[in-house]
């Protein structure tokens, strides 16, 4: 059962390494694009356990709540290919009082070529009632120490591209 500890280092970004799979891509060799959110989501899930020690389960159990996704911004940049290795690094970029906002993208595996980013909306929503509900007491605390803010007022799915593609050529 989760617990949030206030002197636990929680780091900001998960990573997976994973193989893209030949039944998961097209004709051309490419990952089919609905399969980039299998991947993405697979990734968190295994990555949020051993990095926090908490399984979703855990939250919904405690709390009676659930994170519900309402909206996905996809861009693809470079195709990933049967075969190949790459890296996925999952973050949550921002949150208000019942509304997260996770940043996945992938890589080639030496992490120099951005492939495609994803940004997931989702909403706190009581899972008996279906209605928003607020992020309060060790959520809020989790999510305050998970948190790897944007500036979202400034910046746009484009910029976010240049700006880790910038990063990925240091």
């Amino acid at each position: 059962m989760f617990e949030f500890d206030p002197d636990r280092h929680y780091p900001k970004e998960t990573e997976s390494r994973v193989v893209i799979r030949f039944q998961d891509c097209d004709p051309l060799r490419h990952l089919n694009n609905a399969k980039y959110f299998d991947y993405f989501f697979n990734a968190r899930e295994d990555q949020v356990p051993k990095l926090y020690g908490v399984e979703m389960i855990d939250f919904i159990r405690k709390y009676q709540a659930a994170w519900v996704i309402y909206n996905h911004n996809i861009s693809y940049i470079r195709p990933a290919k049967v075969g190949e290795w790459v890296r996925i690094m999952s973050r949550v970029i921002w949150h208000d009082h019942q509304t997260v906002l996770v940043e996945y993208y992938m890589t080639d595996d030496s992490k120099e070529e951005l492939k495609t980013l994803l940004w997931t909306t989702m909403r706190y929503v009581k899972v008996d009632e279906g209605k928003s509900t607020t992020h309060e007491g060790a959520v809020a605390d989790f999510l305050k120490a998970v948190t790897d803010s944007v500036n979202l007022a400034n910046i746009g799915v484009k910029e976010r591209i240049r700006e880790i593609k910038l990063q990925l050529s240091r």
